[in-house]
Order: structure tokens, then sequence, then C-alpha cells
């Protein structure tokens, strides 16, 4: 890796902090939005009056998590490619386009509340089969996502690569799944 590179990624303060506070940062993070979306998701009642522009929220949902999936297979032809530059930039859009799903992701179940599945027969094993592996692998992508970034942007490439070999197949999956869970409720509801 040039050190060009290294001096545009890297982040002066993140190289001077202690990775373990800083694992342990993201993991108190990280659980603090697993916990708020859990409230969110299955303790909270939806609101008593929906705007209708919230009911648009779930295409604007499934646009940001197709968007993310672009980006994500952008930065790792990028990275095939040795083209470090464009591969974070690429992840950084990633994460913005992901960043946004999650804020209107939010801002529906805050007005909806939690979406039941009406469907039966076959699809309904499937459905849950996609929804629960989604939910978990979500849940443990958010860690990973924020990891990988730490240790890119403190110049500690090698334990980037071993973190980004796990954070990537999940991030896709979570993503592409979340797109296949809004077009299969769309079908049913």
């Amino acid at each position: 890796m040039d050190k060009h590179f290294s001096k545009q990624v890297t982040i002066e303060s993140f190289k001077n902090l202690n990775v373990a506070k800083a694992v342990i940062g993201i993991m108190i993070a990280s659980g603090l939005v697993l916990i708020f979306l859990f409230w969110l998701l299955y303790f909270r009642d939806g609101a008593e009056v929906v705007p209708t522009w919230v009911y648009q929220l779930p295409s604007l949902n499934a646009f940001f998590n197709s968007v993310a999936t672009v980006l994500l297979i952008l930065a790792f032809i990028e990275i095939k490619k040795r083209r470090f530059v464009q591969h974070m930039r690429y992840n950084l859009a990633a994460f913005v386009a992901s960043a946004f799903f999650l804020i209107s992701y939010v801002l529906y179940h805050n007005f909806v509340g939690h979406t039941p599945f009406p469907g039966e027969g076959w699809i309904r094993p499937v459905y849950f089969f996609i929804l629960i592996s989604h939910i978990i692998l979500s849940v443990a992508v958010v860690p990973l996502i924020l990891s990988s970034f730490f240790f890119a942007f403190a110049g500690k490439f090698e334990t980037h690569r071993k973190i980004s070999k796990f954070t990537f197949p999940i991030w896709i999956y979570v993503s592409i799944t979340g797109v296949v869970i809004f077009f299969v409720l769309n079908i049913y509801l």
C-alpha cells in the first residue's frame, strides 16, 4: 500500500486511540442502537395519526438498501483492482446510504409501529427465514462496519482487511434481504 493513500485515508486522532477503548465504544454504541430499535419495534405503539408521506418510506428504504448494495459491489471491485481511494469513497457512500436507510426506517416505525406479515402457506416460513436472518445479521453488521472504518482510518489496514472479510458479505446480505423483505411485504400488504 502506498504511503500517499495511507495519508489520505488515515485520520491522525484515530491512530492515537486505544484500540480496546475504541472497540468497547463501538460495541456500546451498537448496543444502544439495538436497544432503541427493539424498543421502537416491539414496545412502542405507532402514532394515532400517520401522515400520508410516511407510507412512502418503505420504498425509500428499499432504494437506500439497493444503493448501498451497488456501492458495496463497486467498492469490492475497486479493492480487487487495488484502487484504495475509490474503494474508500464507495464504502463511505454505502455507509451514508445505510445511514439514510436507518433514519427512514426509524421514522417509518415511529409512526406505524410493528408491521405483521399476513402471508400464508409456503411463503410464510420463507419470509420469516429471510427476516430472522436479516435481523440477526443486521445486529452483527453494525459493529463490524464501524470497526472496519475505525481500523482503516487508524491506518491498521491488516486488521481492517481481516474484519472486512466478514463485514462485506454480511453487509451485502443485509442490504439485499432488506430489499427482498420490502418486495415480499409489498405483495402481501
